[in-house]
């Protein structure tokens, strides 16, 4: 295999920004497996549990330090009326789960369980409220169960379920997709909607509801500029903006050839148009930024998905995926404020894969992990010059072309993390890296993600096929070579004098 040299050039003293801890976000619908099973076992499993929620899921995601959560949808949102979830569990209806495969839900998990689980891993809660088929008295309930501190009959019922502390919820989604399954509105009719409910959703306790409006499906800029053009300068009713963006798959979730791997890992370049041009768009209507971007659904959903369930393998291509797009994340931390893969369990693009008592954790819960120190560090200037790869050489036009290594850059203290990814296949990447400035190096360690093939992946067989390695870095100065593997994905610390 031959060996291309990449350059880094980080400048440890040039801090662009902060990369907010909530572009590590999550998400949990009622949907396929993800929360009965993946989270909620009930209190009488013989699966280990602590009051219904399985031990070893939470701590698996305790160990990536996730910021927050969302819940409980997703399309079951908009269907979804939280006075079901709580309450004695054994009086809880039963209801039909009309988007996903209308099985029965049984509303064993609801709110006081997600804040549990939330609290359990260590996440904030997003809650993600009933525009569709709701009120905002629904919604302004709802707000006033989880948040409200005075004597009322909502906080009473609270207290009466065993939360005698507020829950405290600071994030609240006022519908989902309300283009499609959220009730197949317009801009300007949604952002109608989302006035009426906004105007609902107030503080009733410590916590400020940070309201965050249904964006577009994708890259759509006409949702965007009608949706503010209707909202009229009325900021105030607005703290966050979120479309959506699934990367659809190119072969299915294992079986897919090279073209279909370098197709695939090159679509984080509609990432950051998505983030660049949506950012833009919404600084013509809002110059200061008081709104942020939220990205809070995304994720890889391959054409062997599971119908009504959505349950798909997890491999190295779709590691390979995640750590690009937390790249571009980071490196756009000063236009996006939150992000949420979908989803943390059994469902699209996973964290965690369960089977009764056996739980694997994917190549995509490798990266975050990796990938945690990057959470509230301050954005680092780097440069870093690639060559390109592309999985149509002989085409003039091919859409894959892009470089093969990207990467981002950040510190907290006197550490620098730096993220670097490898998409060709076939041969390794020298990265020489170069600290511009006074700073040198005082030691170097380093974490690869790889595999054989890019179609690998963890089974309940063999639950540990991918999994990080530790590589040793030699560096003196202000300067070091390390080699990045094909089809990887490299943390590299480095700690400066």
């Amino acid at each position: 295999m031959a060996s291309t040299t990449c350059r880094l050039n980080v400048y440890p003293e040039q801090v662009l920004g902060t990369i907010h801890r909530n572009l590590y976000g999550h998400f949990a619908e009622h949907l396929g497996r993800c929360i009965d099973e993946g989270i909620w076992v009930g209190p009488d499993s013989k699966i280990a549990n602590t009051h219904g929620i399985r031990n070893d899921t939470v701590a698996a995601l305790r160990e990536l330090a996730p910021p927050v959560l969302r819940w409980p949808g997703g399309c079951f949102a908009d269907d979804y009326h939280w006075r079901d979830g709580v309450g004695p569990r054994d009086q809880r209806p039963r209801r039909i789960n009309r988007h996903w495969g209308q099985v029965v839900e049984t509303n064993q998990f609801g709110t006081d369980e997600f804040i549990a689980f939330c609290r359990m891993i260590g996440a904030e809660p997003y809650i993600c409220a009933n525009v569709g088929s709701g009120t905002p008295a629904e919604m302004s309930d709802w707000i006033e169960y989880c948040n409200a501190t005075a004597d009322t009959t909502l906080v009473r019922q609270r207290q009466a379920g065993g939360v005698a502390e507020p829950h405290a919820v600071r994030y609240w989604g006022i519908g989902n997709e309300n283009w499609g399954c959220g009730g197949s509105l317009d801009p300007t009719d949604y952002c109608s909607e989302f006035k009426r409910f906004s105007t609902f959703a107030v503080g009733l306790g410590p916590e400020r509801p940070y309201r965050i409006a249904c964006g577009p499906c994708g890259n759509d800029l006409d949702w965007t500029h009608r949706f503010f053009e209707k909202l009229g300068g009325k900021l105030g009713l607005i703290e966050g903006f979120a479309p959506h963006l699934y990367q659809g798959s190119a072969g299915a979730s294992t079986r897919f050839a090279e073209p279909d791997y370098y197709d695939l890992t090159s679509r984080y370049l509609g990432m950051e148009r998505l983030i660049c041009q949506q950012r833009a768009a919404m600084d013509g209507y809002d110059p200061d930024r008081r709104v942020g971007l939220i990205v809070d659904e995304w994720g890889v959903w391959h054409s062997d998905a599971t119908p009504g369930a959505l349950y798909q393998q997890n491999t190295m291509r779709d590691a390979i995926v995640a750590a690009t797009i937390l790249d571009v994340f980071n490196r756009h931390a000063d236009k996006v404020v939150m992000a949420n893969i979908a989803q943390t369990v059994n469902v699209l693009q996973a964290m965690i894969l369960t089977e009764g008592e056996k739980l694997i954790l994917t190549p995509t819960y490798h990266v975050y992990h990796m990938y945690r120190e990057h959470q509230g560090a301050a954005l680092i200037f780097s440069e870093l010059e690639s060559d390109a790869v592309r999985a149509y050489p002989d085409r003039d036009d091919d859409p894959t072309r892009s470089p093969a290594v990207t990467g981002s850059v950040s510190k907290q203290a006197q550490t620098l993390t730096l993220t670097l990814v490898n998409r060709h296949l076939g041969d390794p990447r020298i990265a020489d890296v170069r600290l511009i400035g006074s700073a040198s190096i005082r030691g170097a360690s380093g974490t690869v993600l790889t595999a054989d093939a890019p179609q690998a992946h963890n089974t309940f067989e063999s639950p540990t096929t991918i999994e990080p390695t530790q590589a040793t870095i030699t560096a003196s100065g202000n300067r070091f070579e390390h080699l990045l593997p094909p089809c990887s994905a490299t943390r590299l610390r480095v700690d400066l004098d």
